[in-house]
């Protein structure tokens, strides 16, 4: 199975945008500005804290699918249900979350930088992806990341031309 966020990779090695995305977020959220980081940009979007609370949550699953995939064999992830998973991130601010995916993403690098390459081809399965391996995952960490580096990027965009 391919990589779902393939179309955002931007031909930089993985690890390069993986260990810059925490850089990344926090310049774009500081282009927004403090006050603007809980605004939705649109009715039914999440706001720009919401988007980081989103991936501090997948930093976690991503770190747990990983070292599952190294630690097993073949074994089976559990999909989970965002819409549902973000219930709680009201009122969470979007440095707080920035902190929590920080910490998450050096710990998650340093595994990359235990077992890669040898781990690189371990399989396993997705219920919903089908046959995956260790680097499809990293692959779709970094194509996740610059997805929604992308969104909070346009919502500074936006930010900027109306101010």
């Amino acid at each position: 199975m391919s990589n779902p966020y393939n179309s955002f990779l931007d031909g930089r090695a993985l690890e390069d945008i993986l260990a810059a995305t925490p850089t990344a977020l926090a310049e774009a959220l500081a282009a927004i500005g403090e006050d603007n980081l809980s605004t939705p940009p649109a009715p039914g979007k999440w706001s720009p804290a919401e988007i980081v609370c989103h991936l501090a949550d997948c930093e976690l699953v991503f770190g747990f699918r990983l070292r599952q995939t190294v630690a097993e064999d073949n074994p089976t992830l559990q999909p989970f249900d965002q819409d549902k998973w973000a219930r709680p991130y009201r009122g969470i601010s979007a440095g707080h979350a920035l902190e929590v995916f920080a910490a998450l993403r050096g710990w998650n690098l340093r595994l990359f930088e235990a077992v890669l390459p040898e781990a690189a081809t371990r399989p396993v399965y997705h219920p919903e992806r089908g046959a995956m391996t260790f680097q499809t995952i990293v692959e779709t960490m970094a194509g996740h990341d610059r997805n929604h580096i992308k969104q909070i990027e346009a919502i500074a965009a936006q930010a900027a031309s109306a101010s």
